[in-house]
């Protein structure tokens, strides 16, 4: 269950906020924070579908904390409450503005995984993601680090892979070690869904979308200084680096959609209302609510069906047919492969050409120093 209990409301203001455009084109736009029998049902429904097995909730936004601290505390509540002899795991996706003692206690008592949003440098940083009031956050979300390592919470820094960001992969390499960052992921920026509407808010976020070439440009030159600093920084773990080590033993990626087909998520927004995927957080994808719908029923219903149906992304875009890495991509996720392919060029698979063969040969040697090789 992906929750979004503060719908799409942030305390920040970056400007290539998807979540936040794909929310004003819904009907209702941004719900209110969520509610207390809207939460019980999102508990209930879960341990309805899963009565024995894993059950992961990961809070996303928006910004997830503007829901507060106690509303969290009764989640956990409500989950002890139900859970029977079911595990459950808890993630949370947060740009750490909120972090102080009290909530970095909270979430190691609770063994979250916490991923916090961070730029790669400082001017950039504190340039794309403001403060809603325009105020600097970078120094505000790295003291934020320091604190959840201080409960026993070691975060994963979550990089948007913007336009800007992918131009210095050298100075961002550097600036994550400076933090201390040993689990990074880089999310593509992608401009509007279905290409805008034509309003300054759409070409603010087509400015920043990321495009193949930046993309290969950006891997190449982080490759390279991530193999370099491992010796003096220490490990690194880079999202696409692992999936591709992974690939290259045959193992399943991490990233959702790294094979090229999805399988339908549930997106919880703040009112209920479900959608499969958070990229298609839109009405055209709402497949119902948990307050009147259970997992069972939603899951079967034809929203699910047609979002599984492909193709929902222009295959002559990517020049897959003569690709020697078709085999562990098949395209991509159908969103954000439109970050690294476009008009007959693919980033990815250039990349791979570049890098492929250095991280499958580390892949074998982390393997061949493992107790049971």
């Amino acid at each position: 269950m992906l929750v979004k209990p503060a719908s799409a409301a942030c305390d920040m203001a970056c400007s290539y906020c998807f979540y936040r455009d794909l929310a004003q084109g819904r009907e209702r736009g941004c719900r209110p924070v969520m509610d207390r029998p809207v939460m019980e049902a999102v508990v209930s429904r879960a341990f309805e579908a899963v009565p024995d097995g894993t059950v992961a909730f990961d809070f996303q936004g928006g910004e997830p904390t503007l829901a507060g601290l106690d509303f969290f505390e009764a989640f956990v509540a409500e989950v002890e409450r139900r859970r029977g002899g079911c595990r459950v795991s808890y993630a949370i996706q947060t740009n750490g503005l909120a972090l102080d003692e009290r909530w970095c206690e909270f979430l190691g008592r609770n063994r979250f995984l916490v991923g916090v949003s961070l730029d790669g440098t400082r001017s950039l940083h504190d340039r794309l993601r403001p403060a809603a009031d325009g105020g600097a956050t970078w120094s505000r979300v790295a003291a934020s680090l320091g604190r959840l390592r201080r409960h026993g919470v070691e975060p994963a820094v979550l990089c948007v892979l913007s336009s800007e960001l992918a131009r210095h992969p050298q100075q961002v390499y550097r600036g994550l070690a400076s933090l201390g960052a040993r689990h990074v992921q880089f999310i593509p920026c992608l401009g509007p869904a279905e290409g805008g509407d034509g309003s300054p808010r759409s070409a603010e976020m087509a400015s920043h979308a990321l495009t193949p070439g930046r993309f290969v440009h950006f891997y190449r030159g982080f490759l390279d200084a991530w193999e370099r600093g491992q010796a003096e920084d220490g490990p690194m773990a880079v999202g696409l680096f692992d999936d591709v080590m992974g690939l290259s033993l045959g193992r399943r990626p991490r990233t959702c959609g790294a094979l090229g087909a999805c399988a339908p998520q549930f997106v919880v927004e703040s009112d209920g209302s479900v959608y499969p995927c958070d990229f298609y957080a839109s009405d055209r994808w709402c497949m119902g609510n948990v307050c009147s719908d259970t997992i069972e029923a939603m899951a079967a219903g034809a929203v699910v069906e047609g979002f599984l149906s492909p193709p929902r992304r222009a295959d002559g875009d990517a020049p897959c047919t003569d690709c020697g890495f078709e085999g562990i991509c098949h395209g991509g996720c159908p969103r954000l492969s439109t970050a690294f392919a476009a008009d007959g060029r693919c980033g990815y698979r250039e990349f791979l050409e570049y890098g492929y063969g250095r991280l499958a040969r580390r892949a074998r040697e982390r393997v061949g120093r493992m107790p049971w090789a």
